[in-house]
């Protein structure tokens, strides 16, 4: 194996377990940003050893012990707590000693570790922006640059966000937990908000080579059904899973046997997945029933729910879809949903009436470097015949669109501006 190959694979497996690492760290010491920096150190130490060794049987097995024996120095060395260390450091030594399935141990409970995780990096002493932006880096192990897109903001502030929460959760010393009662409802918005964009990163990827990441998907369900779970009576905890597993539901016809894109109307609804379809309705159904039925996640899954329950793409109920938007319109007062909503618009009145709404969000700050604004532009100026309109809005999209595929699928629709 090159050196190419075995940083390509240890790149591979950071991507994959860089989560669970630090997770599995955090759980250990106490404190998140340390937790993140020795993982760091891990993956240093595999990207200096591995060239040379080989990549070991179990990747997964190899970063935890090297990062666990990090901790263990880390505990050794510390001046201020040494007594407390210390039987810590022995415990961790004697754990590691009756560990001979590393990766079944890894697993253990790693989906509450992930959501204590998330919870510790969502505290109130972060300012909302900072607990996104620091909980997609470190849980999700999205760039700086797809988070920056996530925010629709520039990449030096996103860093600049992470860096102070990293600063504030190391000088608070915070406890590493998942909260109870009212201190968990105060942060669950926090923590809804972030697990939807963990899966909206996954579902749509912003950048790379592939249309999606379903490791991603997979994740923020996984965290969505284990909090469900912890707030039984939260109305948006259930809005939210709804809308994942409606989402998630639609990912075998989302793209074709080569990867490419498939628009939603193009798609074949027998490889929608039944399954997940009755679970999110059922998650949609519990919502409503605890009051929720307005909340911002419970209505964008009955939106998805209108297309779910349609057999065939003619038989959509556009003109629901576009009351639906219009109250998630108001509620939210964003420009992308205002561009969600000139779409339903555009299908149930007309192409006309919802370039009417598009041209209306053309000076929106927000939106000067969203590559859907001019995508969903061209949509409707193909639709009503001006084609030279449309293959440059397409090409004006695809120019602002940071993933590989939607860039090539958009300027195959510039090139195909009648079809």
């Amino acid at each position: 194996m090159t050196a190419a190959d075995a940083h390509r694979a240890i790149l591979a497996v950071w991507r994959t377990e860089q989560q669970r690492l630090v997770a599995i760290l955090a759980r250990m010491l106490r404190n998140v940003p340390l937790a993140e920096e020795l993982a760091q150190e891990a993956l240093v130490l595999a990207l200096e050893r591995w060239p040379k060794d080989g990549v070991p049987e179990s990747p997964r097995a190899w970063l935890i012990t090297a990062a666990k024996r990090r901790a263990i120095d880390h505990i050794r060395r510390s001046q201020m707590l040494a007594r407390k260390h210390e039987t810590l450091a022995r415990e961790l030594e004697s754990e590691q000693g009756a560990m001979p399935d590393l990766d079944a141990a890894l697993d253990d409970d790693i989906g509450d570790d992930i959501l204590r995780l998330i919870f510790t990096a969502c505290h109130p002493l972060l300012s909302k922006e900072a607990r996104a932006a620091f909980t997609l880096r470190m849980v999700g192990g999205l760039t700086t640059e797809e988070i920056a897109r996530a925010f629709l903001s520039s990449e030096a502030a996103i860093a600049q966000r992470i860096v102070r929460a990293k600063r504030t959760l190391s000088d608070s010393g915070l406890a590493y937990e998942t909260p109870r009662g009212e201190e968990l409802k105060e942060r669950l918005s926090a923590v809804l908000e972030v697990i939807y964009l963990i899966f909206n990163e996954g579902y749509a990827a912003t950048t790379g080579e592939d249309w999606m990441r379903p490791q991603l998907c997979e994740e923020a369900l996984r965290l969505g059904r284990i909090l469900a779970a912890l707030a039984p009576n939260e109305p948006e905890a259930h809005g939210l899973l709804s809308l994942m597993e409606l989402h998630a539901s639609r990912a075998p016809a989302r793209t074709d046997e080569a990867g490419e894109p498939i628009l939603l109307l193009d798609q074949n609804r027998a490889r929608w997945d039944r399954l997940l379809i009755r679970r999110g309705l059922a998650a949609l159904a519990r919502a409503e029933e605890l009051g929720g039925a307005g909340g911002f996640y419970a209505l964008q899954a009955a939106i998805l729910a209108c297309h779910a329950r349609a057999p065939a793409a003619a038989e959509t109920d556009w003109k629901q879809i576009a009351t639906l938007y219009t109250e998630l319109a108001s509620l939210t007062r964003s420009p992308v949903v205002e561009l969600n909503r000139a779409i339903a618009v555009g299908m149930a009145e007309g192409a006309q009436a919802g370039l009417l709404i598009v041209d209306q969000l053309a000076d929106e700050p927000l939106l000067k470097a969203y590559h859907l604004l001019p995508s969903v532009r061209g949509d409707l100026l193909q639709k009503l015949g001006r084609h030279a309109e449309a293959r440059t809005e397409f090409e004006r999209a695809a120019a602002l669109a940071g993933n590989a595929r939607e860039r090539a699928f958009l300027l195959r629709r510039a090139n195909s501006p009648s079809d």
